[in-house]
């Protein structure tokens, strides 16, 4: 297993993740834009036997990240590859100077939001309809840097 910073290269291996996880995922033209060299961005992999079956990825701004995406393939899940590349993740984010991450969780999406709150993330309020296909409201959960051990 590895975790390492996502590139162009990985665009087509996000594209598929996407396809399996979500129900309205991002285009291959969507995937392109967020990888391409924008210092706001923060993309990384994670890898099995040299394939990649999980990403995530944080806008920064200021001293705020915003985790935009964390999925895993469906063949890949159970092992805690979404937690260990999350940790990552905001690890990364802590690095970049962000004091606070936050993120938009269905509210039906249980084993997320076991691994959020597991990861000291906490809940801070709810975006009514944020998702469609099928409309659900979401959490919006943040965790901040004086708050992780």
């Amino acid at each position: 297993m590895e975790i390492r910073l996502a590139t162009v290269d990985d665009a087509q291996s996000i594209y598929d993740i996407e396809q399996q996880s979500f129900s309205v995922p991002w285009s291959l033209e969507s995937v392109l834009a967020e990888l391409e060299g924008a210092d706001n961005k923060l993309y990384m992999v994670i890898c099995e036997d040299e394939h990649i079956v999980g990403y995530a990825g944080a806008w920064l701004v200021y001293d705020e990240g915003q985790i935009t995406n964390i999925a895993i393939l469906p063949s890949a899940r159970g092992k805690g590859y979404g937690s260990k590349l999350t940790k990552e993740l905001i690890e990364e984010c802590l690095n970049r100077g962000m004091h606070e991450i936050f993120l938009e969780v269905r509210i039906s999406n249980l084993p997320a939001l076991a691994m959020y709150r597991n990861l000291g993330f906490t809940v801070k309020g709810i975006r009514k309809e944020y998702y469609s296909e099928p409309k659900e409201d979401a959490y919006i959960m943040s965790l901040v840097s004086e708050e992780i051990e």
